[in-house]
């Protein structure tokens, strides 16, 4: 950077001596030339100690102060020139404004307060405490020079200086997205990446942070990936303190959320197994895989450890036994400990590994002679094999002692802390695991799915909420991966119980913001679910009563993918759903459903019917009159999956309970208004109705002579609607006459006279549906 900037300052330097030369040969217009030289002299004096200082120059104002100020030594270089002895002609044809001199002295000294500014930020351990005010170049855009400014001490400053800059640049990055642009523009994502693997606790704290805001974009993100950010934040996550740790882990999470690709990167870094540790910390049994070691001051018990790690890392453990064996063998013995913070005085099992560890060496080492497995040296074993081993032996012992220290260190944290980082691990989980089959094997592969159960039931809100996202995220991949669902949720595996377990929990409470995360993910796992396993059926059916749409939808969905087609065992699903009442629910959805709603409760309704269509819930709740009814709304088959869905399933219905065939019910009837043909004929009363109620139920009504009032021999006209509602009341509009008062004046009791009768049916009726008859009733009425 140093010869970059001598480079740039080369040129001014040479302009500001020719100035200042050609200054003192003026002829004309001394005293203004005079004024200038002195101006120049200033300003090529500061230029020189710029250039001694280049090693400690801040490059991005550098280079723009610079090329303004020689844009400035060029002008003055020309108007000095002018002013030389060129000849009389010349001279007289040579008009220099007065105000040519006054703007170029103005210029120089804007040139002077740049470079001076320049100068006195770029100074190494610059106190903060003295205000080093504005540039002149800046006074269109100050908080550039603000940032410069705040850059340039991250670079030159102190630990303390450097904490300080790096809070006014989150603070900068938090209230505006372009100012964060202008943070990464100007280099300064390089000296915060710095600070985060150098500085004291609250400079890393700052620095993360200001990472994690400065990545709201892909190009953004990008950036700093190229600048090295993943290999910093693993090495924290490794190392560092763990509130430091925590703020990484929800700076990965903001980073992964905004640049989905970076998500390889980090898993590549094996960034999932640092996180994975972290969610595990006093919340299960730590798996070997991600096992922190013991804090045991004996190095035997490090050292044993660590072989192990290596051995894995070959794949076979020293007795020969594969890796893939030796974690199934754990899986199996791994139970949920205490959940977090409720027990920290309870041990950690790592002890009882180890000692068993060194059992199985001693029961199948072999004799020295035997072998070279033995604890003795090799005769044959050349001298610097034996000092590699050597080295390899001490090296290892002082990772797993400076791991006993932080593993210390970890336990005598707060509990806000533990909470938080617990949160920020699970976040970062959530964000890695969208649409990545990869990281979610790895993720199920450990103790993460056992962790989310337990932190699901008994952690903090904002720990439950980001386990239970991530959970849904991994189930949604699940769900479209085969390989993975078979693997990580077998229906035997105790992770997987304990995931549903707690799950379901969540849904039966209904009362939760975990509940659309755990419906989508129970969704998810619709295909691994047995056929006598029908315990999420209910749950799910009791939300489709639930108020809000959203809740609605999502359990709607949910039992859309136990009763599709793909789902194997989608019969048996079908009549858990009937069974559970969920036919009455989905027929008033798709008539009085919220626009979002519909749609899925019609396509869930027609899986239904299409494969269990003889069953007698449906003839009850008139399905296929509700199929007949939806097939002639627009807006309901605009999707051409679930018009042809729509159509199958019809036909299929119609094969077992055509409209000829079937019954109304023992106390059903449809929904009919009638009128007296002597008082209306059948164009007033259906263009009447027609006019009054447009909600599609009334187009293409039909006459039917054959049905009269009870109390009336003459035939009278009937509406029926098409598709009424389920056949659940009877409305009778029956002309009277007029009745007399007792002075003899006429008294109507409407415009129309009439007397209006509701028959309700033994089955229970939606007041909603009485509610919207009557109000269309009385606007005949008025109308009339």
């Amino acid at each position: 950077m140093a010869d970059l900037v001598k480079q740039i300052l080369t040129r001014p330097i040479q302009l500001a001596d020719q100035v200042i030369k050609s200054a003192d040969e003026a002829c004309i217009n001394k005293q203004d030339c005079a004024e200038l030289k002195s101006k120049t002299e200033k300003l090529a004096g500061l230029l020189r100690q710029a250039a001694r200082a280049s090693s400690d120059l801040y490059e991005r104002p550098t280079k723009r102060i610079i090329d303004d100020t020689e844009q400035v030594l060029d002008k003055a270089l020309s108007l000095v020139l002018k002013c030389r002895n060129n000849g009389l002609v010349k001279r007289v044809f040579t008009i220099i404004p007065a105000a040519a001199f006054r703007k170029m002295s103005s210029q120089l000294e804007n040139s002077i307060g740049d470079v001076s500014w320049l100068l006195r930020v770029s100074a190494p351990n610059n106190s903060t405490d003295e205000y080093l005010g504005l540039p002149p170049i800046a006074a269109n855009e100050p908080i550039l020079c603000l940032i410069w400014e705040q850059i340039a001490i991250l670079y030159t400053g102190n630990l303390d200086d450097r904490s300080d800059a790096a809070a006014s640049l989150v603070s900068l990055a938090r209230d505006n997205d372009r100012y964060g642009k202008l943070i990464i523009e100007e280099g300064g994502v390089n000296p915060l990446l710095k600070l985060a693997k150098e500085g004291k606790l609250e400079g890393q704290e700052n620095a993360a942070s200001a990472i994690g805001l400065l990545g709201r974009d892909p190009e953004s993100v990008e950036h700093m990936i190229h600048a090295g950010v993943c290999s910093v934040f693993v090495k924290i996550l490794k190392e560092g303190p763990m509130k430091v740790q925590a703020v990484v882990a929800w700076a990965v999470a903001e980073l992964v959320s905004h640049y989905p690709k970076c998500q390889d990167l980090f898993a590549q870094h094996n960034i999932v197994r640092l996180l994975v540790g972290h969610l595990a910390f006093e919340t299960v049994e730590e798996h070997s895989k991600y096992a922190i070691t013991s804090n045991k001051p004996t190095s035997i018990h490090a050292v044993v450890l660590a072989s192990n790690n290596n051995n894995n890392n070959g794949g076979n453990n020293s007795n020969g036994v594969s890796t893939n064996q030796t974690n199934n063998d754990d899986d199996e013995k791994t139970r949920v400990a205490h959940p977090t913070g409720s027990n920290p005085q309870q041990p950690f099992r790592m002890h009882s590994v180890v000692a068993s560890t060194m059992a199985m060496k001693n029961q199948t080492r072999p004799p020295p002679s035997q072998g070279s497995n033995g604890s003795g040296p090799n005769p044959n074993q050349k001298p610097e094999n034996v000092a590699v081993k050597k080295q390899n032996h001490h090296h290892s012992t002082s990772v797993s002692l400076s791991a006993n220290s932080l593993h210390k260190g970890r336990e005598l944290e707060d509990p806000a802390t533990k909470t938080y980082m617990k949160a920020m691990a699970a976040r970062a989980l959530w964000h890695l695991a969208v649409e990545n089959p990869a990281i979610c094997r790895s993720i199920t592969e450990s103790r993460a799915l056992l962790c989310f159960a337990v932190l699901l039931e008994k952690g903090p809100k904002e720990v439950q909420y980001n386990s239970a996202m991530a959970l849904m995220e991994i189930t949604s991949v699940a769900e479209q991966d085969s390989e993975l669902r078979r693997s990580a949720f077998k229906p035997n595996s105790p992770a997987c119980k304990a995931v549903i377990e707690q799950l379901l929990k969540v849904i039966e409470r209904a009362d939760s913001i975990l509940l659309l995360p755990c419906v989508k993910a129970i969704g998810n796992l619709a295909r691994t679910f047995r056929a006598t396993e029908s315990q999420m059926i209910q749950p799910l059916v009791q939300l489709l009563d639930e108020r809000e749409a959203e809740i609605t939808k999502a359990a709607t969905v949910a039992l859309t993918k136990f009763a599709c087609s793909e789902n194997y065992l989608h019969l048996d699903h079908s009549k858990a759903i009937i069974n559970a009442g969920g036919v009455k629910h989905l027929v008033q959805l798709v008539y009085f459903g919220e626009q979002m709603v519909q749609p899925p409760a019609l396509m869930l309704l027609c899986y239904i019917a299409l494969h269990v269509p003889d069953n007698e819930d449906l003839a009850q709740a008139e399905v296929l009159t509700v199929l007949e009814w939806a097939s002639k709304q627009s807006n309901l088959i605009q999707d051409d999956i679930l018009d042809s869905l729509l159509q199958s399933s019809k036909s299929r219905l119609e094969l077992y309970q055509s409209r000829g065939n079937q019954p109304f019910g023992q106390h059903e009837c449809p929904l009919i208004i009638m009128a007296a043909a002597d008082k209306y004929d059948k164009a007033e009363v259906c263009g009447g109705m027609d006019h009054y109620l447009k909600k599609g139920w009334t187009k293409g009504f039909k006459f039917f002579e054959s049905r009269s009032p009870p109390d009336k021999t003459s035939p009278a006209p009937c509406l029926l609607p098409p598709a009424p509602f389920p056949a659940s009341m009877l409305l009778r509009l029956m002309t009277t006459t007029p009745k007399a008062s007792g002075d003899g004046d006429t008294v109507q009791h409407c415009h129309v006279p009439a007397v209006i009768y509701i028959v309700l049916s033994e089955r229970f009726v939606e007041e909603t549906i009485i509610i919207i008859l009557l109000l269309y009733i009385l606007k005949i009425i008025e109308k009339e």
